[in-house]
């Protein structure tokens, strides 16, 4: 079977090809489109695109959701015995059981049937300290690159200093492992451009992320084509102008819905107490409510708010492929040039500890203001320097430098936009001009196959 390279360059998109990006417009000379899916963000696009599925089959229903059972809202999970479905692996080894898959990178890479598999994974110590880190499996691949080519730059993959570093860092990763390992399949992530992207917005200064991240894909592509692989360059949304937040949850508390907790002055979601709540992500919320007897009110309410383009029922999510238990009883999309924060709390005085933090597992929704560092903090920079300084010396910290002023964010996604495309180095291997989400596991298994 020809061994093949699986390259996500997220938010890449027809239009960001020319002059920027001459090594990158130089392999994409007939781009296809790729109708994304609904919710058209990352866990929810590679979940289908490595299954053939959608939501409703392979249950990644978006990046978090509700544990109903555990009454707990968790974002970012890890286990891949979290997608329902059997992966392109799975069907590959079918044809040849010998077959070996690499995820570098790729969501869900933990808990897994893969060979080899890498994902981000900071080290949170019992004295409260996060240390920039990632899990591999095997555990020897981890130690190997940290000696090669240093510990995996966490703190460049999110956050306020995102930037190319930690995309260079995991192309350097997937060089490592296809010379010491050869995978007949190999999974690669580029997020780079993604969080630009949501930081500047489509139409913002972005020529030299462009630059940076066409220099780091384009001579991976060269690499591996200098290796003998086949190559497939896929990314899994577009990312759009927004302007607007929607707060959908503080709506929900002033209707009676949403309930908190207060500890210490400050308040929290309280899921259980809750007639009704949203877990938002990017341009989607789902809505949780508890009892059926309510689900007409909220979804009136619902479409009365200014943002919300659609919302979906049970029927409306049989459509979109949602109809999954793990998906709210109702699905809030939201309209162009608007975005879902996760903000539930009326007053800032009194908005949670982990608001003004990078904290992603513990925000009960996506917050993408994390990019960036609150203007409204005087001297900013020393401030973080007097932080960093107590984290060295031992002591516990707080990084309080998130703002909560969502009009900040410059693009978004979620929303099914067209955009996203595929690419390949044997474009005879691409039969059509637009796919669905659902066919581009059938193109990997095509290019791995030798048809």
């Amino acid at each position: 079977m020809p061994r093949t390279v699986v390259i996500d360059v997220v938010g890449l998109e027809r239009a960001h090809l020319g002059a920027a990006m001459p090594q990158m417009s130089s392999f994409v000379q007939e781009p296809r489109a790729v109708d994304p899916v609904t919710p058209a963000v990352t866990c929810t696009a590679q979940a289908t695109y490595l299954t053939g599925q959608l939501p409703a089959a392979h249950g990644i229903v978006a990046n978090g959701w509700y544990f109903r059972d555990l009454n707990e809202i968790w974002l970012w999970r890890q286990s891949n015995r979290l997608v329902e479905s059997e992966k392109v692996w799975h069907k590959a080894r079918r044809r040849d059981p010998s077959f070996t898959v690499a995820n570098t990178f790729w969501w869900y890479a933990m808990a897994t049937e893969a060979d080899l598999t890498m994902t981000p994974r900071p080290l949170y110590l019992a004295d409260g300290v996060k240390v920039p880190d990632c899990y591999s499996d095997p555990p020897e691949l981890r130690t190997e690159l940290s000696e090669r080519i240093g510990n995996f730059p966490l703190f460049e993959f999110w956050g306020p200093r995102t930037s190319i570093a930690s995309s260079r860092w995991i192309a350097e990763a997937a060089r490592h492992i296809e010379t010491s390992h050869e995978p007949g399949l190999q999974l690669v992530y580029l997020p780079h451009l993604d969080y630009v992207l949501q930081r500047e917005g489509p139409a913002g200064s972005i020529d030299k992320d462009l630059a940076e991240i066409d220099e780091v894909a384009g001579q991976l592509i060269d690499f591996f084509r200098e290796r003998g692989l086949r190559v497939l360059l896929v990314s899994e949304y577009a990312i759009t102008a927004v302007s607007e937040p929607v707060h959908i949850n503080r709506v929900l508390r002033e209707h009676g819905f949403l309930a908190v907790k207060e500890d210490l002055g400050r308040e929290y979601l309280d899921p259980g107490r809750s007639r009704a709540f949203a877990v938002s992500d990017h341009q989607i919320a789902h809505v949780y409510v508890h009892e059926r007897s309510d689900i007409a009110a909220v979804a009136s309410l619902l479409v009365g708010i200014r943002g919300v383009g659609r919302v979906l029922d049970d029927e409306g999510k049989r459509a979109a492929g949602l109809d999954h238990s793990r998906a709210g009883e109702l699905v809030a999309l939201a309209e162009p040039g608007c975005w879902f924060t996760y903000y539930f709390w009326l007053d800032d005085g009194r908005a949670p500890d982990y608001a003004r933090m990078v904290d992603i597992h513990n925000k009960p929704g996506y917050d993408p203001c994390e990019l960036f560092v609150d203007p409204g903090l005087g001297a900013a920079s020393l401030r973080a320097a007097w932080t960093l300084a107590r984290k060295t010396a031992g002591f516990r910290y707080k990084m309080e430098l998130t703002p909560l002023d969502a009009r900040l964010v410059r693009g978004s996604h979620g929303l099914p936009s067209p955009g996203p495309i595929l690419a390949s180095s044997e474009p005879g291997l691409l039969a059509k001009q637009r796919y669905s989400a659902t066919e581009v596991c059938q193109v990997i298994l095509d290019h791995v196959s030798g048809d």
